[in-house]
């Protein structure tokens, strides 16, 4: 494979970094936009990326922290992205388009792009599904997805499930039990919300897993749970982008 930091163009034509790890040969290879927690655009993240490409898919992340402190190390781009309220959704929907392009666009692809989001971008990989087109999307414990009103902010104006009708392509979730946000009856309702407007979806929750079981430098890391949904990961993205 050949892994990289390449530089986008992404919302209202900024350019910001992303990591591209794509897997050597005539392919054609499916590409997958990686959409990083919200602690960042971090080494492990960008281990994710690289497994992707091991498992032959071309994989990128972009770096949505970095217009709050560019060149900072993550956990302080992170912290300035949190003080500034946040990625805002139409920001991060344009740089994940951006993100798609260019692994659309790779000489040895085969036209088909998923996205995948972790915490806070288990959220925006569904809003970015419910915004573009894409082939396949999956929304690891994405906090948030169902919110009251008053938790909306300037940068998150709409509730994530208020935009399920939206939803153009199959989407796999993948939980923990133990987690809080999003709860079992967080998970339960979004469900109820696909299931009302005839999506293809698939859900997956792990007893004794809670948020952030596949982030492996924090306690929250389970291993069953997480090399069970590695697997189902691969399972969908080989159906849905192959």
């Amino acid at each position: 494979m050949l892994a990289e930091t390449i530089t986008i163009t992404g919302h209202r034509g900024e350019r910001i970094p992303a990591y591209l790890a794509r897997p050597l040969g005539p392919g054609p290879f499916p590409g997958v936009v990686v959409i990083h927690h919200m602690p960042g655009y971090d080494p492990p993240t960008l281990g994710i990326a690289r497994d992707f490409a091991a498992a032959g898919f071309a994989a990128i992340c972009p770096n949505l922290h970095h217009r709050y402190a560019p060149g900072a190390p993550h956990g302080e781009a992170a912290a300035a992205t949190r003080e500034a309220g946040g990625v805002p959704d139409d920001q991060c929907v344009a740089d994940v388009a951006a993100a798609a392009d260019v692994v659309r666009a790779l000489p040895n692809a085969n036209g088909k792009v998923g996205v995948i989001g972790y915490c806070s971008g288990g959220r925006q990989a569904y809003v970015v599904a419910c915004s573009i087109e894409l082939d396949a999307a999956v929304d690891c414990y994405g906090g948030r997805v169902v919110a009251s009103g008053d938790e909306l902010t300037p940068a998150q104006p709409v509730a994530a499930i208020d935009m399920t009708p939206g939803l153009g392509c199959p989407l796999l979730g993948l939980f923990g039990a133990e987690d809080r946000n999003p709860s079992p009856e967080m998970v339960a309702t979004i469900e109820g919300a696909l299931r009302a407007n005839g999506k293809n979806f698939e859900f997956h929750s792990y007893e004794g897993a809670g948020h952030a079981f596949f982030t492996v430098d924090r306690p929250n890391y389970n291993v069953a749970a997480a090399v069970d949904g590695w697997q189902k990961i691969l399972d969908f993205f080989g159906r849905h982008l192959t």
